[in-house]
This record gives structure tokens, C-alpha cells and sequence, in this order.
């Protein structure tokens, strides 16, 4: 879900190319999400193996992955650890949602819709602790960096960022900049013409990108006024004010100054205030340093994609060829710098 901010901040319209030569965290749950809901079947299934086993996770880990070290980027991936119990009400509502289209999804078979079961089955998606646990397998025989935070993934990927660890965030969510993060990278994953979930038409989805200090600034707000605007809104751990979107949520801020001022203006409260504003200020965080790829274990990813999972061998194997060849060249240029 989120916190909707959406409407009041710059982006700016990029490419994975654009930007090489980063390093940037990666929001995993986030993304998993993604590949769960958008890597399906023309049924709507999700991809499966012989055994009947979920696979749109790894498909989407190991070829999207591979696309951003091809085209320079370094990638981290952070997955979330103990969710905080401010995000109890949001886990809930998740899981009812999930129930609801489960049921509408069953009465869109009965009735042979065919485009309705295709969207519904994107809004079942549900990500378990061992599809995270296979993705990181993956990830760690393809030597690529990840780690699971001590509470929210895209705090952990965001305080990085804060800190200069990474370059910034890829990730849907604009929570991100309300975590501190410097750059938050969007549609890196998918993107491209899609088709828009129950209605008979197409939108281009491209890759964005938005700068927090640039957005302060255009805002003319302070990175604490942002998070009070993002919970005015209303965020994973809270729920917003009745009809205050984005820009309401701003003119409150600029009118009376901060969120107290706000919500005595319109003589409101959020529950749980403090421990939402201490969240976003100060989030549990690792110190993570540990961003370098390691050397692909090809035997490995061939053993756990193509013969645990069903993956073709000839596909895998030329992807395969491709990341020894990206991790040689990073190799050779980080040893050429260092002379």
C-alpha cells in the first residue's frame, strides 16, 4: 500500500542505462510483489513448476537482476524482517482484500471471464517466507548482495541510501523518501506498454526517478514536514485523515507549520503518533556495508533453476554466460582503477 504522495512530487523520466554505475538497494519484498502479480500465465496463473511449485519469483529475481548488471547497476537486495506492530491494521486489511478478490476471483471462473480472472489473479498473489528464502538462494548463488532487516526492507534500503552506502532505492513505494532516502528509482523491474487491469487498454510504463533534496526544495518543506504530510495522508501504520490527499496534506503543513498544528486545525488525532514520527525519523536499521558482487556459482544456478525447478537448461545457460561476462568486466575495471 504505501503512503500516496504521489500527486506533489517531481520525477523525472529515466533509463536503467542512465543510470550506470550505481549501486542501489533494492525494496525485495516490494519487488517480489511485483514479479508474483505481473509474471503469469495468459490464465492468470502464476508460472509453476512440475511439482506445482510458484516460480514467478525466480524467473523475475533471475532475469530482471541480470538486466540491471547488464546495463551497469550494482543491485542490493533488502527483504523485510519483523514487521513492526504499527503495521498491524495494514497486514490485516491485506489479508481480507486477498479473501475478497479470492471469492471474486471464483465467481469470475463460474462466469468464464476470462479478463476478469486474469486481473483478479494478479490480487491474490501471496508471497510466503520460503519464496523469500528461494529468491536469496538464487541471489546468493548469482553473487548478488542481499539481506533481511532487522523490521522494514525499505527502511533498511533507505537509511543505506541516507547514509551513502548506496546511491538510492528501487522501489514502488514512495515511503522511501519519507525514510530518507536520496533517490528512489521506480519501474525498474517492469516496464514498458501494459495492459490496465480491467479495461480494455494500454499505458507505458517507464522507469523514474525521484530526488528527495530536489522535491524539498521545489516543495519548499523540510524532510520533517514531508513525513508529517505522509501521515496526514496515511501510511502502512497509520490511517490518513478523511479526504486529505497529497496537496491538502501540504497546504495543512505550509498553513499551520507542522502536524500538531494540522490536527488541531482540524480538530483531529492520529493514534500512535509519536512511535509513526519516531519510526520515520530513526527506523531499525543494520549498518550493512557489504555491497560487492561475488563471483556466480554457475553449477549451482543451474542445479536450483533448471533441474530443481524446471527451468530450460539452454535459456538459463546463455543468461548465465551473460552475468560471467558482466562480473569479468567489473572485475577488470575495479582492478584497472585500483592501478
Amino acid at each position: 500500500m504505501g503512503v500516496d504522495i504521489s500527486g506533489i512530487l517531481v520525477k523525472h523520466q529515466t533509463s536503467l542505462k542512465e543510470q550506470s554505475g550505481l549501486t542501489l538497494s533494492i525494496d525485495g519484498y516490494n519487488i517480489l510483489y511485483q514479479f508474483l502479480s505481473s509474471i503469469r500465465q495468459p490464465d492468470g496463473t502464476p508460472l509453476m513448476d512440475s511439482m506445482g511449485r510458484v516460480t514467478s519469483h525466480l524467473s523475475g529475481i533471475f532475469y530482471r537482476t541480470i538486466n540491471m548488471i547488464e546495463a551497469g547497476i550494482k543491485p542490493v537486495y533488502v527483504f523485510d524482517g519483523k514487521p513492526s506492530e504499527l503495521k498491524n491494521r495494514t497486514i490485516e486489511a491485506r489479508v481480507l482484500m486477498k479473501e475478497k478478490a479470492k471469492l471474486e476471483l471464483e465467481e469470475a471462473r463460474a462466469a468464464g471471464d476470462e479478463e476478469r480472472v486474469r486481473s483478479l489473479s494478479a490480487r491474490t498473489s501471496h508471497l510466503t517466507r520460503d519464496m523469500v528464502n528461494e529468491a536469496r538462494t538464487l541471489l546468493d548463488y548469482m553473487g548478488v548482495p542481499n539481506l533481511v532487516a532487522p523490521s522494514e526492507g525499505e527502511a533498511q534500503a533507505s537509511m543505506m541510501s541516507k547514509h551513502g552506502i548506496v546511491d538510492g532505492v528501487v522501489s514502488q513505494d514512495y515511503d522511501c523518501l519519507m525514510f530518507g532516502a536520496k533517490r528512489v528509482f521506480r519501474n525498474f523491474t517492469f516496464f514498458g506498454r501494459r495492459k490496465v487491469p480491467g479495461r480494455n487498454m494500454y499505458i507505458n510504463v517507464v522507469p523514474e526517478y525521484m530526488d528527495l533534496g530536489e522535491n524539498l526544495e521545489n516543495l519548499q518543506i523540510t524532510h520533517e514536514q514531508l513525513i508529517h504530510i505522509g501521515i496526514l495522508v496515511g501510511t502502512d501504520f497509520n490511517q490518513g485523515l478523511y479526504k486529505v490527499g497529497a496537496k491538502t496534506a501540504l497546504n495543512l503543513i505550509r498553513k499551520h507549520g507542522d502536524i500538531y498544528g494540522a490536527l488541531k486545525a482540524k480538530e483531529a488525532n492520529i493514534d500512535n503518533l509519536e512511535q509513526i514520527l519516531d519510526l520515520f525519523r530513526n527506523p531499525p536499521y543494520n549498518e550493512y556495508t557489504d555491497v560487492q558482487m561475488q563471483k556466480p556459482d554457475t553449477s549451482k544456478i543451474v542445479e536450483f533453476l533448471c533441474d530443481e525447478h524446471g527451468f530450460a537448461h539452454n535459456r538459463i545457460e546463455n543468461y548465465i554466460g551473460t552475468l560471467q561476462d558482466l562480473q569479468q568486466k567489473q572485475s577488470q575495471k575495479s582492478l584497472d582503477s585500483f592501478f
